[in-house]
């Protein structure tokens, strides 16, 4: 009888969990003459011609590419800039060190909403306004990616690095060939999680782009849905070109990332 419980409520979030996306995928597959509001997963009519019909009326493809240069970008930095920052955090001992990692924790408490007048007035003070480059740098290197770096790096044992001490390796030495390819499981979920609110990330671009031919496709979708307001089958097929990729990139590295969420996970 429990086993026939565990398997009914773990049936039951699964129908939650992707029942909704199931629904918006079989709506962008809607023939004309059928009804979006039923929640029919089997089409009567299947067809992809709504993702041509997103193209030929709005610029998605732009969007799209835009998105993908902020989001490799983000991951790209973060991943470099997180890593260095989290081995200095943990592995290189220097005046001011707890004070550093309790600024990078503090600022995970901070909402966006809160430094978002001032990150304008930064990024207009510098030229950066109406600029993919502006809609880069906030997130560049983020705090919790550093953070889970940091603790990735403190799990690696303290002889091993002394070892290469005494062999002479300075510490970019220490850093790039020891320390490195030994939290690689962390680094992808750093890009992960970079990429992901990189992708997702609707506000910010929306407050420092103006120019439609440089707006991410969260923006995109905004001007989608007003576009195409009586017509939820394109607004359901633009929703599954702005969500697929993530998915596909969760599913080529879950494994990688399932290994380091154990890796950088924060011990107390």
């Amino acid at each position: 009888m429990k086993l026939v419980l565990r398997y009914s409520a773990l049936l039951a979030i699964l129908a939650i969990s992707i029942g909704p996306f199931l629904w918006q995928f079989a709506t962008s597959i809607k023939g004309p003459n059928e009804d979006v509001f039923v929640p029919d997963f089997i089409p009567d009519d299947p067809t992809f011609g709504n993702y041509a019909a997103v193209a030929d009326v709005v610029p998605v493809w732009t969007f799209a590419l835009n998105s993908l240069g902020v989001a490799s970008v983000n991951v790209i930095t973060n991943c470099l800039g997180a890593a260095m920052a989290g081995y200095a955090l943990a592995r290189l001992k220097f005046r001011g060190r707890k004070l550093a990692g309790v600024i990078f924790a503090s600022s995970i408490l901070v909402p966006f909403e809160a430094i978002l007048i001032s990150l304008f007035l930064v990024m207009r003070g510098l030229g950066l306004t109406n600029t993919l480059t502006g809609v880069v740098l906030p997130g560049s290197i983020a705090a919790l990616n550093v953070l889970l770096l940091r603790n990735a790096f403190l799990a690696l044992p303290a002889e091993v690095e002394e070892a290469a001490v005494i062999d002479g390796a300075n510490a970019w030495q220490r850093f790039t060939r020891l320390a490195l390819p030994s939290v690689k499981g962390t680094l992808v979920v750093v890009a992960l999680f970079s990429f992901m609110f990189s992708w997702d990330d609707f506000l910010w671009p929306l407050v420092v782009l103006s120019d439609q031919e440089k707006y991410t496709l969260t923006i995109g979708l905004a001007y989608l849905q007003g576009t195409f307001v009586q017509n939820q089958r394109l607004v359901a097929a633009g929703t599954i070109i702005a969500v697929l990729p993530l998915i596909l990139l969760f599913l080529l590295l879950q494994k990688h990332f399932f290994r380091g969420v154990g890796e950088g996970a924060i011990k107390g």
